[in-house]
């Protein structure tokens, strides 16, 4: 009996309350054909109701594809996912409370799956210790409506952990390139590997049932035994999809350097223009080191990669993100988990297996808004809760933390022989009395003892044990005016206050070798 089904007969699988798990890293490995015709099963009928939707990483173009398509009250009853950034949709209904949502750990929910498939009890970790999913706090309920509690504290050994309980898995619809027709699956235009392998095995030791989408059909048995990333046997139905919903990025539908099979001269790829994002990266660049195994938050902190390319570096440290990539330069914007001319692509679910065990030597990640005991806020704006993503993770295990963004949101600011001028005044103030939500917890990395370094364009701040320390101006700024007076709190003030070097602050630069030469 053929696996392979129509899109239609696919969508048509998912019944009313059932637990539904979706592979995606944005637009990448999700099965947006799927999505679609489920969303226009549910117009059209009023079915499937109260559906479960789980996924770990985010899942979205931003605009109205990913989740965004599953987006209705009646259709989804329950979320748990680690970002909803990218279906503002979705993350709408639970900005009015309209769903039960759980927003936890990325990293937590991709190693999930083998717990589920190895019917563990759950993933038992330090990580979210002290943040917003710590049971202590909310255990990542982000609604009224969410009142189960999926996070709890446990004692072995005479030390607390987090238990992050499993859940049923009705239905896994997940995504590769290739099904053959006994549905082996392979991966060969996709920009990574996913977690696609524990997700079929977890719905199948659970009773549940695989879906995949995919972009080709091959004759049975006839894909390389170490080209397929599940076994056929452990997937129920197949079902075919167009190019243009099955994007390899959010951005690209397909570019073979993105999957390994070329790669492309890296001077190709632009530099960021002259300006405070790249000033922010260059003073962030300062703290590599040769050898290090890297990571990049998106945003500000994916600046780094590019001036480590143009100043020539990047080959003198090892950039990894955490959807598996190693090497090359990770790409950013649309493409984000991706990377430019990777020397080595994993699963998901093992790169944050070695993240959480302290394999990274630093992180640079979002600034956001932060305060005066350390922590940051990267998952709640407002009524706006986005989740975490794979922050918590990182930013908690990683042997050393760079936070980088603006002082202030909105300022417009002139560099002129290497020095800064306020132009415009910003209005929203990052750095505040208290968070709005803890996403990295001050206090969890003192007591670690976790070197913890605040770059601005302004300014860079430490968070020590007594606190957090200004210890270097930006060339030509008064510290009062531009500096303190914008932020809700007084910092400890460093005995030796530095000035930021006033070379990064000039269009021209070329010293980022020299500066790891003298490390």
């Amino acid at each position: 009996m053929s696996k392979v089904i129509t899109i239609d007969e696919a969508a048509a699988l998912i019944k009313d309350g059932d637990s539904v798990a979706w592979s995606t890293v944005g637009m990448s490995f999700f099965a947006e054909a799927i999505a679609t015709k489920l969303e226009q099963r549910y117009l059209d009928t009023g079915y499937p109701k109260n559906l479960t939707l789980i996924h770990d990483c985010g899942c979205g173009d931003g605009k109205n594809g990913g989740m965004s398509h599953l987006a209705h009250v009646g259709l989804v009853k329950r979320l748990i996912s680690g970002h909803t950034g990218q279906a503002p949709k979705m993350a709408e209904l639970v900005a009015k409370d309209a769903i039960e949502a759980y927003l936890l750990p990325q990293g937590v929910l991709t190693t999930m799956w083998r717990q589920i498939a190895g019917n563990k009890p759950g993933v038992i970790t330090k990580i979210g210790m002290g943040t917003y999913v710590d049971p202590l706090v909310s255990g990542g309920k982000v609604t009224s409506l969410a009142t189960e509690d999926l996070v709890k504290r446990i004692e072995i050994e005479n030390e607390e952990w987090l238990l992050y309980k499993t859940f049923p898995l009705d239905v896994v619809v997940i995504r590769a390139t290739t099904a053959d027709e006994n549905g082996n699956l392979s991966v060969e235009e996709e920009a990574m590997l996913a977690e696609i392998l524990p997700m079929a095995q977890a719905a199948r030791n659970r009773g549940g049932i695989v879906i995949a989408q995919v972009k080709y059909l091959a004759e049975a048995k006839t894909l390389k035994p170490k080209d397929v990333k599940v076994p056929g046997v452990l997937v129920d139905y197949v079902t075919v999809a167009p190019a243009e919903q099955h994007m390899q990025t959010i951005a690209t539908v397909y570019n073979p350097s993105l999957a390994g099979n070329a790669k492309v001269p890296l001077n190709a790829i632009p530099p960021i223009p002259f300006g405070e994002r790249k000033i922010i990266a260059r003073r962030a660049a300062l703290e590599l080191s040769d050898n290090a195994i890297v990571n990049l938050g998106i945003g500000m902190p994916d600046g780094v990669a590019s001036v480590a390319a143009e100043e020539g570096v990047a080959g003198r440290f090892m950039l990894t993100t955490e959807l598996g990539t190693y090497g090359g330069i990770p790409a950013s914007g649309g493409d984000f988990g991706a990377a430019w001319n990777a020397e080595a692509i994993i699963e998901h679910e093992a790169q944050f297996d070695f993240y959480d065990g302290g394999g990274l030597d630093i992180a640079f990640l979002g600034l956001a808004q932060a305060d005066q005991h350390g922590n940051l806020n990267v998952s709640k704006f407002g009524p706006k809760v986005v989740g975490p993503g794979g922050f918590i993770n990182i930013s908690q295990s990683a042997k050393k933390i760079v936070f980088c963004g603006t002082l202030v949101n909105g300022a417009k600011l002139a560099f002129a022989d290497g020095k800064v001028s306020v132009v415009e005044e910003g209005r929203t103030r990052k750095f505040v009395q208290q968070v709005d939500h803890i996403t990295f917890s001050g206090e969890f990395a003192r007591a670690n003892n976790k070197p913890v370094l605040f770059v601005t364009e302004r300014c860079v701040l430490e968070l020590r044990q007594e606190g957090v320390v200004l210890t270097e101006v930006a060339p030509g700024l008064d510290l009062e005016k531009d500096v303190l007076s914008m932020m809700e709190f007084t910092p400890i003030i460093a005995d030796d206050l530095k000035t930021m070097p006033a070379e990064i602050f000039q269009e021209a630069w070329g010293g980022l070798a020299a500066q790891m030469d003298a490390q």
